[in-house]
């Protein structure tokens, strides 16, 4: 991993909930860079060095995912919600002297990401969100066209060990096939095989995808209860949100900048390029170009 982040460095932030694995690079105003699912923060290779020609950025393996402790889920599942995990970040960023800080979340990560800036208002300076529709917008505007692609919502949430037990006897073939199957181009041919090896690494561990399984049923239950709380009251990210999604990505059908502006960002802006859904990795260029503009 080393070599995908040339002159990184790497360190472990104890949390009340376990051991949070964080690399870092690069020095300037701290960007928190969150990965999502089933990858790690070996997604972000092929950003992560011009980002850090500006920034300081805070790359962390999220509760559960990668080299970071995996607890086990509980009854709720509010130990896998995103304000869960949104409170980990917190605590990193702490660790390392941050009080307020950019952030950048993709896929789960960017589920992280927005949970944090409604929650710690104070915190987030700049939020931009790669995509992704909020979770109540997900849930809400589910049909069958949109349930053939997203099967794994649902798939993922049902009771444990029902989709633990099914992944756990092919692991690999699982991850293979969702990752290439969410690509413009249906394959594997995007990700660099070092990244790609350590997807594969974590999600063979069976208590990892124990913790896939809880971030997902923490989504379908506790986290859609948490968006709705907030809607109801008219709650708001007070920060610039910048929204980027995949043309051939997973929310571009739905119309995703209008999904936020809608619900929890109307002063969202933003804009989709020619990718799938792992836009840092299928097109790094384009990215870049979208995300270094609004950052700074």
């Amino acid at each position: 991993m080393d070599e995908l982040f040339p002159g990184s460095e790497t360190r472990v932030v104890e949390t009340a909930a376990g051991r949070i694995f964080v690399r870092t690079m690069g020095s300037g105003p701290p960007l928190l860079l969150i990965h999502g699912f089933p990858q790690t923060h070996a997604m972000w290779h092929r950003i992560a060095p011009t980002l850090a020609e500006r920034f300081g950025l805070v790359m962390p393996d999220l509760r559960g995912y990668g080299r970071s402790s995996a607890p086990e889920g509980d009854a709720a599942h509010a130990r896998y919600s995103k304000r869960a995990m949104a409170e980990d970040m917190i605590a990193v960023m702490e660790a390392l002297g941050h009080a307020t800080f950019r952030v950048v979340g993709h896929d789960r990560g960017g589920r992280v990401a927005y949970r944090l800036a409604l929650d710690h208002p104070d915190r987030v300076e700049r939020l931009a969100v790669l995509d992704i529709a909020p979770t109540v917008v997900m849930w809400d505007t589910m049909d069958a066209a949109k349930a053939m692609k997203v099967y794994h919502w649902a798939f993922l949430a049902q009771p444990k060990p029902m989709p633990e037990k099914l992944i756990e006897g092919a692991a690999r073939l699982y991850l293979d096939h969702t990752i290439a199957s969410w690509t413009r181009d249906k394959s594997l041919a995007a990700f660099d095989p070092r990244a790609l090896d350590d997807y594969r690494a974590f999600f063979s561990e069976p208590a990892r995808i124990h913790a896939c399984c809880e971030d997902y049923r923490a989504g379908a239950t506790i986290d859609v209860a948490h968006d709705r709380d907030d809607l109801a009251v008219g709650k708001r990210i007070p920060c610039p949100v910048f929204v980027l999604w995949g043309a051939a990505g997973i929310p571009a059908a739905g119309g995703p900048l209008d999904q936020w502006i809608r619900t929890f960002a109307p002063q969202a802006e933003g804009r989709a390029i020619d990718a799938g859904h792992f836009v840092a990795e299928e097109n790094p260029e384009a990215t870049l170009a979208a995300l270094r503009p609004f950052l700074a």
